[in-house]
């Protein structure tokens, strides 16, 4: 776990932006809708907390599985059957019902406080709070995250794109496999519902996902971006944890 401190953060995108980032991605198919979910831009104070290195592996998820045969299996694994091959690679499509479940089961399992991270925590994490495009910084690249530009049209072992580190030490970010964070979708203080094709496919609301994956363009994995599952084997839906410190913990550096 990397240990993230507490911190007013802006988070979001300022409204005099959307066009312009929409304009730079329209090319692969991005609408305005998808963007103007990440506005506007907010403040907000996050409580000191830890935050997965890497996502969920295959062979951690196995393990929940082994004690919870109830629970559901990836699509990922073909005809249901766990790929020791890919024992290091993330776990991928899960729904976030059962990312929930993981959570709950390993909290219960260790004594400590696991969790999905909050989508404001994850967005805090991904880019250390200072408002860059990426978690390096502002310009996607072949050699930092695993996207469908780049990468191998695969998952990758966790940990592969150094270069594609968080400010926090974080890694598998951007790319990958999309991750799933705590809370449903609704707009950002002070910004509007949008009702684009996601919202319509879920019927409902749906719960965020974010940092994009080996099946997406760039655009997905950018700190600021907004997705979440189309009930699809497309959409490479897994997801990493978060934890709480303990009462009176100092938020950084708390015994582990």
């Amino acid at each position: 776990m990397a240990d993230v401190p507490a911190a007013r953060v802006r988070l979001g995108l300022a409204e005099d932006r959307v066009d312009a980032v929409a304009a730079v991605w329209r090319h692969v198919g991005v609408t305005r809708a998808w963007i103007a979910k990440e506005a506007p831009e907010y403040e907000a104070d996050i409580a000191a907390f830890r935050i997965a290195r890497y996502p969920v592996t295959n062979a951690e998820y196995r393990l929940f599985l082994t004690e919870n045969p109830d629970a559901g299996l990836p699509t990922s694994w073909r005809f249901g059957v766990y790929p020791p091959h890919l024992a290091n690679h993330p776990v991928w499509s899960v729904s976030p019902q059962d990312a929930d479940a993981y959570a709950a089961w390993l909290a219960h399992r260790t004594g400590r406080a696991f969790r999905l991270p909050t989508e404001a925590e994850w967005e805090y994490a991904a880019s250390g709070g200072d408002g860059r495009a990426y978690p390096w910084g502002e310009e996607p690249g072949e050699d930092r995250a695993n996207t469908v530009e780049y990468g191998p049209l695969t998952t990758t072992p966790v940990g592969m794109y150094p270069a594609g580190r968080s400010p926090f030490g974080t890694y598998d970010m951007a790319g990958n496999v999309e991750e799933y964070v705590a809370d449903d979708y609704r707009p950002y203080p002070g910004g509007r519902p949008v009702d684009d094709d996601l919202h319509e496919n879920a019927g409902t609301s749906y719960r965020v996902a974010r940092g994009g994956s080996f099946t997406r363009y760039a655009d997905l994995s950018r700190c600021r971006r907004r997705h979440g599952w189309y009930r699809r084997d497309l959409y490479a839906m897994g997801f990493r944890l978060a934890e709480t410190p303990p009462a009176g913990g100092t938020g950084t550096g708390w015994d582990r």
